[in-house]
């Protein structure tokens, strides 16, 4: 497997934003994955994979709300504000206070990971200095 193009779409905020680009990176010349996140954090920069927020079903009507809504989108009914313990991506309960967010596509091994986020990175920098 091959990155064959890095696309960055670089954030226009603030200097303290965390968030400092986008990025889409494409395989091979066939598969996509959009949405990928150059994020600014406590040791440096990295390369968060696309996610989104975990969800439960409503009591009443069943449709999906993000975990934690205080009602429902769909039916306006209250839902249960009372904390629960919700799995994550790897199965186990996120600590609390984490966010409640799993990742959508995500490498697998440490060596795919490292070479997605070197080529990101790197295509991160050649944009902010164009």
């Amino acid at each position: 497997m091959e990155i064959t193009d890095v696309r960055i779409f670089l954030r226009e905020a603030s200097a303290e934003a965390k968030l400092k680009a986008y990025a889409t990176v494409t395989f091979d010349q066939m598969f996509v994955v959009r949405n990928l996140k150059v994020i600014e954090g406590n040791k440096g920069l990295f390369v968060a994979m696309p996610s989104e927020r975990a969800k439960e079903p409503c009591p009443k009507c069943g449709f999906r709300n993000a975990v934690r809504s205080h009602f429902c989108s769909q039916c306006g009914d209250a839902l249960n504000p009372a904390p629960h313990p919700v799995e994550n991506a790897q199965g186990g309960v996120p600590p609390e206070g984490s966010s409640e967010h799993r990742d959508i596509a995500h490498p697998i091994t440490v060596e795919c990971r490292a070479a997605i986020q070197r080529k990101v990175l790197e295509a991160y920098e050649a944009a902010r200095k164009a």
